[in-house]
């Protein structure tokens, strides 16, 4: 069976199933469970230090009102740890080397981030689609184009982070074909 340089990021299938949804939700079933014990056993406890001190360094810059991102920013870190440190393994499928796994990630927190900034600082949010100083007959014009780059963003960063673990992986099956 002749295997093309691509067939490494295609979907795995099982019995005509795609073992995506297995890949995804392995990191949740590796994470222990907290228990009403008293005394927690030692991965719980290297787990608690671990979030806690991971949310520290995140959240030590910003200012209090940000906080309350920190479960959402918290568990979205670990899940991507786990599941590229599980892609680590051989013969295993790592899922955010699919477009649409990245896309299901950006477009979310793009939209949140952009509704928040437009609900909470309009005039700084605004500002952006116009930069200082442009003329006045040209005013309509960059916020139109301002405002299409604002919503091509996440497909543009998306396409980006994919491309680039895909030439990264690439360049690695390149590298051990040749040895």
């Amino acid at each position: 069976m002749t295997l093309g340089l691509f067939d490494q990021f295609l979907s795995p299938v099982f019995l005509g199933i795609p073992l995506i949804v297995l890949a995804l939700s392995l990191p949740w079933i590796l994470y222990p469970q907290p228990t009403s014990r008293w005394l927690n056993n030692r991965l719980l406890a290297l787990q608690g230090c671990f979030i806690n001190r991971f949310t520290q360094q995140i959240f030590q810059p910003i200012n209090p009102k940000g906080h309350k991102w920190a479960a959402l920013f918290t568990a979205l870190m670990l899940f991507l740890v786990t599941l590229n440190t599980l892609g680590l393994l051989p013969y295993t499928f790592t899922p955010t080397t699919q477009l649409s796994l990245n896309m299901a990630f950006a477009v979310p927190l793009w939209l949140a981030t952009v509704l928040i900034g437009m609900r909470y600082q309009p005039t700084h949010a605004l500002g952006h689609l116009l930069p200082e100083g442009t003329p006045a007959p040209l005013i309509p014009l960059l916020i139109i184009i301002e405002t299409a780059s604002l919503l091509i963003r996440p497909l543009a960063l998306g396409v980006r982070l994919t491309a680039n673990l895909t030439a990264g992986h690439l360049l690695i099956q390149l590298t051990s074909t040749a040895v």
